[in-house]
C-alpha cells in the first residue's frame, strides 16, 4: 500500500522523507497553489462573499505532478503547518487536484522529528473548515478594505498610494508617536553628580535624588556640597530573585530577536522557517507558553546534565494570550540536548537563542543582591545623594542565559556615618527628551498589547510599511515618512473609525471565533461590508486633497512673494506657491530655496554635460543629446535618437547634493535592454518611471518590487516576471451615462 504526503516546502519533504519507509512518497506543493485574482476586485462576489480562486503562476506544473502520484497511490495525507494558513494551503490542494474516490486526510504535527510525524500519522482527521474559513474571511476581508481604501486614496491623495486593514492601524501608531514629538516642548533641569572617595580611597560616585528645574537651586546645592564636610546617611541591602521569562511565542522571539541579534521581524521568522523545516525547533508560529510534559521531562535531563541537578525547577507558564489559535506549543528546540544547531550563521544564532530561553524556563530563579548608599553634608540642608549597586549572589537561569545577565554594579563597603572625602561636585544643565520612536521590535510589543494582528502577521507588517515607503529606519527605530502621514492623516480624517484599536482588535477576535465554529463566515464579512461600503461610497463627493494645509505665513513665494501652501511630492513635502499653475516658485518643506541646477560632471562616453536638477517628481539627472550622436547608447530605437534629452531620477535613498559623476552616469544608463523576447523577437528593457521601476515588453508593462533591481535586472529574470499574470488596474473611472 503506497500513501501520498504533501507539504509546503521541499525542505520540510527532505527532512520528513528521512523518518518514513519506501510506502510514502513526499512531494512539496512550495506554498499555496491557489489565490485571488490580483489586483481585481471582482475576485469576490459579493453576494455571499464567495471567493473566486485562481491557480497561482506556476502551480499548474506542480499541481499536474500532485495528480499523477495520487493516482499510483492508495490514499493521501495533507500534512502542511498546523494553522490556518496550513489549513487553507491543504483545502486548497484538495479542491485543485482530482483525487477521484482516494481518501483524502489531514495529518497534524508541531514539530518535525520521527515521533512527531509518527504520532500524527497515527491519527489522520478532515480538514477542519472552520480553521480553513478563518483563514479566508481574513484573505477576504483584506482584498476588499485593502481595494476600497486604496481606491479612494489614489483619487483623493496622489496614485500608487494604498492601505490595509491591519497595515494602516500601525502605521497610525507610528504616526501618533511621531506627532508628539513634535509636539514635545523640552523643559530644562539639572543633574548634579559628587565624586567622593572613602576612608580606605575607593571611589564612591553619587548622584543628587533631585533634579532641580531652576538653576539657583542646583548652584546652593553645589555651593553647599562644597562648604561642607560629607558622610554616609545610610547602607540599605535587599536580595531580589530574578525569574526567568517563559518559552518563546512568535511575538516574543521576534522582539527578542531585534534587540539582541538586530534580526527584523521578517529575518527573523525565515530563519526560524528554516530551523523548522530541518527538525531544529517547534512550529514558529504560535501564541502559546505552554511545553508539552514529556518536552519538560527532557529539558530537566539536559538542566541537570549540563548544569546539575540543584538548578532544576520545573515551571508551568499560562498563555496569556486570550486567543492562542496558532500552535500548540511554544516555540523551543526538538532537543534540548543539542545546544548548537543550524547550517548558517544567523540558524545558529537564532538557535542558540531559543535553546537559552527554553532551557532557563525550567531553572530556579536568580539572586542578586541590591545596594543603595545615601549620603549627605554634615548639615543635611541638600538633598541626599544616592549610588545603587547589584551583584549576583545565585546565578541560577542565568547559567542557561547569560547574556540576559547585565552588569554587576559593585559598590565600595562603607557603614551608616562614615566620613567621605569630597573630590568635585557639578551641575550639569540638560532638557528632557521627547517619547522615543518604535523600534520593530516595540511596535510588535505594541500592536500585540493593542491587539492588532496576530502573531503570523506582525513581520508581514511592518515589511509592509517600509516597502511602501511609509516608514523608513533611523537607528532601528521606525519613522514615519512624509508619504506615511499623509496616508494616515487622510484615513484618521475620514476612517478613523475602521483603523481604530478598538475596531481592529475586535474584528481580530470575530476572526478567531470563526475559527472556533462561534460564528459564520458570511455573517461576519455582511455586517462589516455593507456600513463600510456605505462609507466608502459617500466619502467619493470629496475634494482632492491637492494641498496639505497652509505653509507658516513667514513663508513667502520665492518668485513672486505670495502666500505658501503645503504639498505632497514624490520626494515628500514641499511648499508651493498658492498661486499655481501660474506662479511655479517652491521651497523646500523647511523653507530653504529648492537647489539650484548644478553641473556634476561630462559623460565619459558622449562627452556631454550631466546636471542635477530638481522636478515636479523630486531631484533627477539630465544630459543633452544630440541627433548627430551615433554611439550606442542612441541607436536603440528611432525614438531614441529624436529625443533631445535623457533624464534619470535619483534614487530617494541618495542625497541629491551627495551625487557622484560616476552616480549619474550610472543613473543615465536607463533605458537598459536587457535582451530579445525569444517568441517575438522584440526588445525587453528596463527602466524607472513616476512610479517607480518596470520593465516592458511590446507595451506590457510590469512594475519591478525588491529585491529586483532595475539595473541589475537579467533576461531569465525579466521573462519570468512577463509569464506572471498581469496585474489589472482596480478603479476605473466610471463611463457618464
Amino acid at each position: 500500500m503506497t500513501k501520498l504526503l504533501i507539504v509546503e516546502s521541499p525542505a520540510k519533504a527532505k527532512t520528513i522523507g528521512k523518518y518514513l519507509g519506501s510506502e510514502y512518497k513526499v512531494v512539496a506543493s512550495v506554498g499555496h497553489v491557489r489565490d485571488l485574482p490580483k489586483s481585481n476586485k471582482k475576485a469576490i462576489n459579493l453576494d455571499g462573499f464567495v471567493p473566486h480562486y485562481e491557480v497561482s503562476a506556476g502551480k499548474e506544473k506542480i499541481l499536474h505532478e500532485i495528480g499523477k502520484l495520487a493516482k499510483k497511490s492508495d490514499e493521501v495525507l495533507l500534512a502542511t503547518d498546523p494553522d490556518r494558513e496550513g489549513e487553507a494551503i491543504a483545502w486548497h490542494i484538495k479542491e485543485a487536484v482530482d483525487f477521484g474516490r482516494k481518501p483524502v486526510q489531514r495529518v497534524v504535527f508541531h514539530e518535525i522529528t520521527k515521533d512527531a510525524v509518527m504520532e500524527a500519522l497515527e491519527h489522520p482527521r478532515d480538514i477542519d473548515e472552520n480553521l480553513r474559513r478563518a483563514q479566508e474571511a481574513r484573505r477576504v476581508l483584506d482584498r476588499l478594505v485593502g481595494y476600497d481604501l486604496s481606491g479612494i486614496i489614489w483619487k483623493k491623495v496622489r496614485y500608487g498610494l494604498s492601505a490595509g486593514r491591519v497595515q494602516s492601524p500601525a502605521l497610525r501608531i507610528l504616526v501618533e508617536r511621531e506627532r508628539e514629538i513634535k509636539a514635545f516642548k523640552p523643559e530644562r533641569y539639572f543633574t548634579i553628580t559628587a565624586e567622593t572617595k572613602t576612608s580606605k580611597k575607593a571611589e564612591l560616585p553619587l548622584v543628587c535624588s533631585v533634579e532641580p528645574a531652576v538653576e539657583r537651586e542646583a548652584e546652593r546645592i553645589v555651593v553647599v556640597g562644597k562648604r561642607e564636610p560629607w558622610n554616609v546617611v545610610s547602607v540599605e541591602e535587599t536580595e531580589a530573585r530574578r525569574s526567568p521569562r517563559a518559552p518563546f511565542t512568535t511575538s516574543t522571539l521576534q522582539q527578542t530577536a531585534s534587540t539582541r541579534l538586530g534580526f527584523s521581524p521578517s529575518r527573523t521568522m525565515r530563519v526560524a522557517q528554516k530551523l523548522y523545516e530541518a527538525g531544529l525547533i517547534t512550529y514558529m508560529r504560535t501564541d502559546s507558553t505552554t511545553i508539552s510534559k514529556q518536552a519538560i521531562g527532557q529539558i530537566a535531563g539536559a538542566i541537570e546534565k549540563t548544569f546539575g541537578r540543584e538548578l532544576v525547577l520545573v515551571r508551568v507558564f499560562t498563555t496569556k494570550s486570550k486567543n492562542a489559535q496558532e500552535a500548540h506549543e511554544a516555540i523551543r528546540p526538538t532537543n534540548v540536548f543539542t545546544r548548537i544547531a543550524g547550517h548558517t550563521p544567523e540558524e545558529k544564532k537564532l538557535y542558540s537563542l531559543i535553546w537559552a530561553r527554553t532551557t532557563a524556563s525550567q531553572m530556579k530563579d536568580a539572586r542578586v543582591m541590591r545596594t543603595k548608599i545615601l549620603a549627605n553634608t554634615t548639615s543635611r540642608s541638600i538633598p541626599d545623594f544616592q549610588a545603587n549597586g547589584s551583584r549576583t549572589i545565585f546565578q541560577g537561569w542565568l547559567e542557561a542565559d547569560p547574556d540576559a545577565r547585565g552588569e554587576d554594579v559593585e559598590l565600595p563597603k562603607v557603614a551608616q556615618d562614615d566620613k567621605l572625602e569630597l573630590i568635585n561636585i557639578s551641575a550639569l544643565e540638560k532638557f528632557t527628551e521627547p517619547p522615543s520612536r518604535y523600534s520593530e521590535a516595540g511596535l510588535v510589543r505594541e500592536l500585540e498589547k493593542r491587539g492588532i494582528g496576530r502573531p503570523s502577521t506582525y513581520a508581514s507588517i511592518i515589511k509592509t510599511l517600509e516597502d511602501r515607503e511609509y516608514v523608513t529606519k533611523e537607528n532601528r527605530n521606525l519613522r514615519p515618512t512624509d508619504t506615511g502621514e499623509v496616508v494616515s492623516g487622510f484615513l484618521e480624517d475620514n476612517f478613523g473609525k475602521y483603523i481604530s484599536d478598538t475596531f481592529t482588535a475586535e474584528m481580530e477576535d470575530k476572526l478567531d471565533y470563526i475559527a472556533e465554529g462561534k460564528i459564520g463566515y458570511e455573517k461576519t464579512l455582511s455586517d462589516f461590508y455593507k456600513p463600510f461600503g456605505r462609507d466608502v461610497k459617500s466619502k467619493e463627493k470629496l475634494a482632492k486633497a491637492t494641498t496639505l494645509g497652509s505653509a507658516d505665513p513667514k513663508m513667502k513665494c520665492p518668485k513672486c512673494n505670495g502666500v505658501m501652501i503645503i504639498k505632497l511630492g514624490r520626494s515628500g513635502k514641499f511648499l508651493s506657491c498658492s498661486k499655481y499653475p501660474d506662479c511655479d516658485g517652491s521651497l523646500l518643506i523647511d523653507g530653504t530655496e529648492t537647489p539650484k541646477d548644478k553641473i556634476i560632471g561630462i559623460h565619459p562616453n558622449t562627452g556631454r554635460e550631466i546636471t542635477l536638477k530638481n522636478g515636479k517628481y523630486g531631484p533627477y539627472v539630465e544630459m543633452v543629446m544630440s541627433e548627430e550622436i551615433k554611439n550606442e547608447e542612441t541607436k536603440k530605437s528611432k525614438k531614441s535618437k529624436k529625443q533631445k534629452l535623457r533624464r534619470a531620477s535619483v534614487p530617494k535613498e541618495i542625497k541629491p547634493e551627495e551625487v557622484t559623476l560616476d552616480q549619474a552616469v550610472h543613473f543615465l544608463s536607463l533605458p537598459r535592454e536587457l535582451g530579445q523576447h525569444p517568441e517575438t523577437g522584440k526588445i525587453i528593457s528596463g527602466n524607472i518611471g513616476r512610479f517607480g521601476p518596470y520593465i516592458v515588453h511590446d507595451g506590457d508593462f510590469r512594475s519591478l518590487k525588491k529585491p529586483d533591481d532595475v539595473y541589475s535586472i537579467d533576461l531569465n529574470r525579466a521573462m519570468e516576471i512577463l509569464k506572471e499574470p498581469k496585474k489589472k488596474r482596480s478603479f476605473t473611472r466610471r463611463k457618464k451615462e
